[in-house]
């Protein structure tokens, strides 16, 4: 026993030995690191201080170190920014469906300012910006060099004001300028309507009043058709669509899922990572469900297509989507100022990240630009079939009931390819549902 007792203190003292061997050097590291950080510190305040008494003019000492600020964040990543208390205040307008503007989405891409996506309904909407359009000039006052706060800042102005902006688009060989009459931004969460027997919802934006508008437009357009047996599914259109709040992302995903992950978000420490579920209750019953997206359609956009895609509970049509799976946390500042910090990733239920990938359709249908109505026409041919010949035989085979029935869903055929003119890629939709529909009468 004392053998093994002298042993075990030999080890112990061996131990702290090497411990402390170890730590020493450590130590050191951190104290170097922490005086270099308070070395930047003193720079900072040396050269705020010569610009303050030196500099040519006057300065505002505030405006001055919240550009400093703004500075350090906007070096992160193009969504990471610091909001003076009035721009705190709009976002919170922002969130709440309604606020002053021109209506787009915008993020910043080398040092370029490019539209995400035009709102609906909106003055940018209107004026035919497109997702995907590069903003170079506000008034002929170039954007380039500027932060993507300040660029919005060149934006923003009066209500019933013009501002002429000038737009790079691919498939243009010059830049064109644009004029757009900024207005107050009322934004409808969600719109909906019947086309054929399917019922479109339509997202225009995530923000308080989504899941609530979702689930009573719906419920209303079925009651309009005469109950679920009259409809043939569901078109969740996220075109366009910014994103928003991630609650409501979630609550939209929970919408159509009884069971499973929504989504995860995985931040720099692994105690900071989420992950959401589905509850039960699908309004639909479970009826098919196809999601439209395209390069406009970005972070809770994706995280919505991306989940119900990976459940295999929606078919996601279109092009793909913008790529935005990060996660920005707003940290409200004193002074009513507030920060914008990136803080984690999201990741869809399969696990993919989401980040500059974005969500690929499982169907990929690219939206045809309109053509003129001089490429549109057949040069006067009319196609004919056996019933405009003299003399063709008729269908006795038939009832009354079934030809009617043929002309009705002939009618509905017919309708949805006059869509096409008009919306290609919803005309596409409609179609999967009206297969799927047929499939499962035959099961």
């Amino acid at each position: 026993m004392k053998k093994f007792a002298i042993a075990a203190a030999t080890g112990t003292v061996l131990g702290i030995l090497a411990t402390t061997q170890f730590a020493g050097p450590l130590i050191a590291q951190e104290a170097e690191k922490n005086t270099s950080v308070y070395e930047q510190l003193d720079l900072f305040g040396d050269i705020f201080e010569r610009i303050r008494a030196q500099y040519v003019e006057p300065v505002d000492e505030a405006a001055l170190i919240e550009a400093a600020i703004d500075g350090m964040l906007t070096s992160l990543d193009p969504h990471s920014s610091y909001l003076s208390p009035d721009d705190a205040a709009d976002m919170r307008i922002q969130t709440s469906g309604e606020f002053g503007g021109l209506g787009i989405e915008v993020t910043q891409e080398e040092g370029w300012i490019k539209v995400v996506s035009p709102m609906d309904g909106t003055p940018a909407d209107a004026a035919g910006v497109l997702a995907g359009d590069y903003i170079t000039h506000v008034d002929g006052e170039s954007l380039l060099g500027l932060t993507l706060d300040d660029a919005v800042d060149l934006m923003r102005g009066p209500v019933g004001s013009e501002i002429i902006v000038t737009i790079v688009r691919e498939g243009e060989t010059e830049p064109f300028d644009v004029s757009i009459i900024r207005d107050t931004i009322k934004l409808a969460a969600v719109r909906a309507r019947t086309e054929g027997d399917a019922v479109v919802l339509r997202i225009a934006t995530f923000s308080d009043q989504t899941i609530s508008d979702l689930v009573a437009g719906y419920q209303e357009q079925v009651e309009e058709a005469g109950g679920v047996e009259n409809v043939d599914g569901v078109i969740l259109d996220l075109r366009n669509n910014p994103g928003g709040l991630l609650n409501q992302a979630i609550y939209v995903s929970d919408a159509f899922l009884n069971a499973g992950e929504i989504v995860s978000t995985r931040g720099r420490n692994t105690s900071d990572a989420d992950r959401y579920n589905a509850e039960e209750g699908d309004i639909t019953g479970g009826m098919p469900v196809v999601v439209l997206i395209n390069g406009g359609s970005a972070s809770a956009s994706e995280i919505v297509a991306g989940a119900l895609q990976d459940h295999r509970r929606a078919i996601v049509v279109g092009t793909k989507s913008f790529g935005k799976g990060s996660v920005q946390t707003v940290m409200p500042l004193r002074g009513d100022g507030a920060m914008r910090l990136t803080t984690a990733r999201y990741y869809t239920p399969s696990g993919r990240s989401i980040q500059a990938l974005g969500i690929q359709p499982d169907i990929i249908v690219e939206q045809p630009i309109p053509r003129n109505e001089e490429e549109t026409e057949e040069d006067g041919f009319v196609f004919r079939s056996e019933a405009d010949l003299r003399g063709a035989l008729d269908n006795d085979s038939l009832t009354e009931d079934e030809i009617r029935q043929i002309e009705e869903d002939a009618a509905r055929a017919e309708a949805t390819a006059a869509l096409r003119e008009e919306d290609y890629q919803l005309a596409y939709a409609i179609d999967i549902l009206r297969g799927l529909g047929a499939l499962g009468s035959q099961n």
